[in-house]
């Protein structure tokens, strides 16, 4: 067996026969697609084609959400007052994009408007009362939050005792309380109907736009579709569309900065997808905010400089290679307190937190905690002079981290999140008290099981289905993310025509599947050390991502394997040992039962390396020995089938490494027949006595024969009283009764040795493994007959 790294969840329904037959036909694709829309709840055609083809929808009116009407007024009576307007944004990618959506919309329309992103490091997240001030001071009217505010209660108070009109637009979670701000623009607040409430804050953003306008703002999709798949937004109903139609418009864009920072990616435009956005575009944003200031990522969203522009894309460039830098020392720093501090089997929230980490990143850095150790994970960076930490927060599914930090609030005087991500800051004496709350809250929710990272499943598939057409199909689907995963799959039961280790280091898999006449490449990357968990024989399950591999333009189907796992028990041949203390080191378990049948086996060099083993030298120790160990390894050679057969009755383990280690064989040396038994005899006969230590060599070499052949006839006779000994002489006993050479104890043990060396060393891999799946397979039958009588 192999057990997987991940929990599959499939919610595969099989009796949907029929509903693919209707996708197939009506929206002209292969019965693969069809399959994965219906696991993911489409379930007519006309639901199936609004997703499928969700660029020729409409966007929702956006007056649909609660006050828009009196924003559109307000902002409108401000441009025609020539009033000063701030837009106020937030340092990460969503809210660089709402601030450069929000200000493009204002320039265009004639307003006298500026922006301001607070400093994370200074200010923190979110509107601030020096902010405000500040704003008022410079002649501010009337403040416009984008991807920010909703927390702001305290500075909503703060712009109405200025004079200063608030609109607020945001997409996080409201409290309890709402700020009392001229009006907020928020698909989640009371009293809310507004038909998708999942908008990132670059979509309210658009919304705004798309009602100041009057029509869909084209030319700021782009950037509504960066900060949409930025920010880990369900990419369902009016955000896939968003996103859609923005990698279109991205793909085909103008705006000089957005193309300064494609060329310094050397990203061609046509080649822009989802990925070219979560993976390239919106960590080169991200850093500068994470760093220092943001506002180098909306000047470059902004200017129609193109020198400009390079410069801002070199400087984002530079300082994404810093962030990653900092980011990988954090990350050990992190782990090393986890390992040092904070074991895992007392802590199911992990809260890490050191002076002089950087704030920025410290989301980036429990990202990979989580990773790591699938336990919701907090990440401060502590403040020696202000007795504060501040930091992020990265959750697992089954524990809400926005629920949660909610029961603290009396400790955390700054919060906001997601249920899957949260920021905050608290005094530093508060630190342990929340890491017990949360641990508290975290044995209560979670269980063991929970702990273990989750892999949703699309669907099962043979072999035969995984065809180019539904490959390319699936895009379809695209573009990928939070809610519309990209597409993993499941091939079981696979045969294994080929497998090997690549790479420099050979720690990528490569394998060939089989099924029936079918033959898929399969690769994992850094999925090298299972190479030596993986047995010629075994019939592996994959999970992974389907992919085409295109060279010297061949397209061939393969799949990106991600997991895996054996659900038979395996056999694994060392047998050919030339010595047992060499082997352990190239055993690719260390947790192996080792068990030897002889006493002398067991070398003091050997337990030095092996501590634990098990010697079973008799039938009854054999019939008594009872073991659960997944993985055994049977060390030496037995001294009968009985002992073997014993033993594994009592067994059912998930690998068997056979070594069978003999220093010398009775294979090799020569089994006599009866001739050889006839000949002696006569001869024997014909001498009437014989010095078998004398003459035994030259008698042996006369005849071809080993001396250890002779010696073996002679102890057969000496058991079937044929012959005496006298004075080292061998004697015929005259009158014996006819007796068959069966009888002798020698002749039967050398035919069973030789029977059972020819059966556990000398046999084919398939024999054996066929010779260990008859005695298991009783082993299993009786270990079911014992359950189903208890």
């Amino acid at each position: 067996m192999l057990q997987s790294k991940t929990r599959w969840i499939t919610h595969i329904d099989n009796q949907m026969d029929d509903i693919i037959a209707e996708f197939v036909q009506h929206l002209n694709i292969t019965p693969l697609v069809a399959s994965l829309l219906i696991n993911r709840g489409y379930r007519t055609t006309q639901e199936a084609k609004d997703f499928l083809f969700a660029q020729n929808q409409d966007f929702y009116d956006p007056y649909l959400l609660l006050n828009m009407e009196t924003a559109v007024e307000r902002i409108r009576a401000a441009i025609n007052n020539k009033e000063k307007i701030l837009v106020f944004g937030d340092y990460d990618a969503d809210g660089v994009t709402s601030t450069t959506v929000m200000m493009k919309t204002l320039e265009e329309m004639g307003a006298y408007a500026e922006f301001y992103i607070p400093n994370r490091f200074t200010e923190g997240y979110g509107p601030n009362e020096g902010a405000f001030r500040y704003a008022k001071s410079i002649g501010i009217d009337l403040i416009i939050t984008v991807d920010t505010g909703i927390a702001a209660v305290h500075e909503a108070d703060v712009a109405k005792e200025l004079g200063m009109d608030l609109i607020i637009t945001d997409h996080h979670e409201p409290g309890p309380i709402l700020p009392d701000a001229y009006c907020i623009i928020h698909p989640k607040i009371p009293g809310s109907e507004y038909p998708f409430g999942e908008l990132a804050g670059v979509g309210v953003a658009f919304k705004v736009a798309h009602a100041l306008y009057g029509y869909v703002p084209e030319h700021l999709l782009p950037f509504a579709a960066i900060g949409t798949i930025a920010d880990l937004v369900s990419l369902t109903g009016e955000n896939r569309l968003i996103a859609k139609q923005g990698i279109k418009k991205l793909q085909q864009t103008d705006n000089v900065g957005l193309k300064a920072l494609l060329k310094q990616m050397n990203t061609e435009p046509n080649a822009i997808d989802e990925e070219t956005i979560g993976f390239m575009i919106a960590p080169r944003i991200n850093a500068v905010g994470r760093l220092g200031s943001a506002d180098p990522a909306v000047e470059l969203l902004m200017t129609s400089d193109k020198e400009m522009a390079i410069e801002l894309s070199i400087e984002m460039e530079e300082t994404n290679k810093e962030r990653q830098a900092i980011v990988n020392q954090i990350t050990e720093e992190a782990i090393a307190q986890v390992e040092e501090l904070y074991p895992l089997a007392e802590n199911r929230v992990l809260v890490v937190g050191k002076e002089g980490w950087n704030a920025g990143v410290v989301g980036i850095v429990a990202s990979r905690l989580v990773e790591k150790y699938y336990r919701p994970t907090i990440v401060l960076s502590f403040d020696q002079d202000k007795q504060i930490a501040k930091g992020s927060a990265r959750s697992i599914a089954g524990f809400d981290l926005y629920k949660n930090l909610s029961t603290a609030r009396d400790i955390l005087p700054h919060f906001g999140g997601h249920p899957m991500a949260a920021g905050m800051s608290l005094a530093l004496e508060d630190v342990d008290l929340l890491r017990q709350r949360l641990n508290k809250l975290a044995f209560e929710q979670l269980k063991e099981e929970d702990l273990i990272p989750l892999t949703k499943v699309d669907g099962s598939f043979m072999l035969e289905e995984v065809q180019l057409k539904a490959i390319e199909q699936m895009q379809l689907l695209a573009p990928f993310g939070v809610d519309n995963a990209k597409p993993k799959v499941i091939l079981k039961d696979m045969e294994i025509a080929a497998i090997r280790k690549i790479g420099a280091n050979q720690n990528h898999l490569k394998m060939q599947l089989k099924q029936g006449e079918s033959i898929l490449d399969g690769i994992g990357f850094g999925l090298g050390e299972w190479h030596e968990h993986i047995s010629p024989s075994a019939k592996v399950s994959v999970l992974g991502q389907l992919a085409i591999n295109e060279w010297n333009n061949i397209k061939k189907p393969q799949i990106f394997i991600q997991d895996l796992m054996i659900d038979k028990w395996q056999l694994f041949d060392y047998r050919g040992a030339l010595q047992l203390e060499t082997l352990v080191a190239k055993m690719p378990v260390e947790d192996a039962l080792w068990i030897f049948f002889h006493q002398d086996s067991v070398t003091s060099a050997l337990k030095s390396k092996v501590s634990n083993y098990k010697i079973v030298e008799t039938i009854e120790e054999a019939a008594s020995f009872y073991s659960k160990e997944a993985n055994v390894v049977l060390a030496d050679f037995p001294t009968n089938n009985e002992i073997i057969n014993k033993l594994l009755s009592n067994m059912t383990p998930e690998r068997i490494y056979a070594v069978f280690y003999k220093g010398e064989s009775d294979f090799f040396s020569t089994m006599p027949t009866r001739d050889h038994f006839k000949w002696y005899y006569a001869f024997l006969a014909k001498q009437k006595k014989f010095h078998l230590e004398k003459f035994g060599d030259e008698l042996a070499k006369r005849k071809g024969w080993s001396k250890e052949t002779i010696v073996f006839m002679t102890k057969v006779f000496f058991e079937l009283n044929f012959v005496t000994m006298e004075d080292g002489f061998i004697l015929l006993n005259k009158n014996t009764a006819k007796r068959d050479l069966t009888e002798s104890p020698s002749f039967q043990q050398k035919q069973a040795q030789f029977a059972l060396e020819n059966e556990l060393i000398y046999s084919s891999y398939e024999q054996l493994k066929n010779w260990f799946d008859l005695i298991l397979k009783k082993s299993v039958n009786n270990e079911e007959e014992v359950k189903e009588w208890i």
